[in-house]
């Protein structure tokens, strides 16, 4: 059976490191921030099912992390802050929070969130909804999540490179027209350049070239644009 996975964001390294010691000794799979200037990164990489977040943070606070996770997990993230005042937890749950937890905390208490918010987003009281998935060759698109899998690789996309991806590859081998593309990605068409869906189509394709996809997309004069691997890639 599959650990939980949980990601402490706390710059106090005794507090993160009591917090990841107990919640192993309850078999969850934890990880500890190693670098805020990666922050992100190694979130994408450890794909947790929950975050515990700290507001005081170095160079940007809690609520402009949060913001920042939110833009590619939807996994629930739980605030951890000696701050208790009642606009802090305003702030908390309406920058995309889900909890807030005030230390000193009761590790019980903790634990009793945790697994709260685990059996409401994955367990028995979750509402279980198919996730979207578009799969050409050896690559699958996941459309909520914005990544796309190569094998055992997980590559995470930008909103609109995931856009353009699954527009492609869910009409796979049909031309997608340039109008659609763009109606797609902007809802106002008329103040977009025609370079600027170029730019993105160029960031797609090298995104994909860098992790061994060299065919893909594939231009088709006057009409659009077409999603073809090559035999070897599918």
């Amino acid at each position: 059976m599959e650990k939980h996975r949980i990601f402490i964001v706390e710059d106090d390294q005794k507090i993160a490191s009591l917090l990841a010691d107990t919640l192993r000794k309850y078999q969850y799979d934890v990880e500890t921030i190693r670098d805020f200037d990666l922050l992100v990164e190694q979130c994408l990489a450890f794909s947790p099912h929950i975050i515990l977040l700290d507001i005081n943070l170095p160079s940007y606070d809690g609520y402009y992390w949060c913001r920042k996770l939110r833009q590619f997990t939807k996994c629930p993230i739980l605030f951890i802050s000696a701050r208790s005042g009642e606009m802090d937890q305003i702030f908390a749950l309406e920058n995309g929070g889900d909890d807030f937890i005030t230390k000193p905390f009761n590790y019980e208490i903790v634990l009793a969130k945790i697994r709260s918010h685990l059996r409401r987003t994955y367990g028995e009281y979750s509402v279980r909804q198919e996730e979207r998935t578009i799969t050409n060759g050896q690559l699958t698109l996941y459309l909520e999540r914005m990544e796309l899998q190569l094998k055992d690789l997980i590559v995470p996309l930008q909103k609109k490179e995931c856009i353009i991806l699954g527009l492609l590859m869910g009409q796979a081998p049909k031309v997608v027209s340039r109008d659609q593309l763009l109606e797609e990605l902007w809802d106002d068409q008329a103040f977009v350049d025609e370079n600027t869906l170029n730019v993105n189509m160029t960031r797609v394709r090298r995104k994909l070239a860098d992790y061994g996809v060299v065919s893909g997309i594939e231009t088709v004069r006057g009409a659009g644009y077409r999603f073809l691997l090559s035999a070897e890639e599918m």
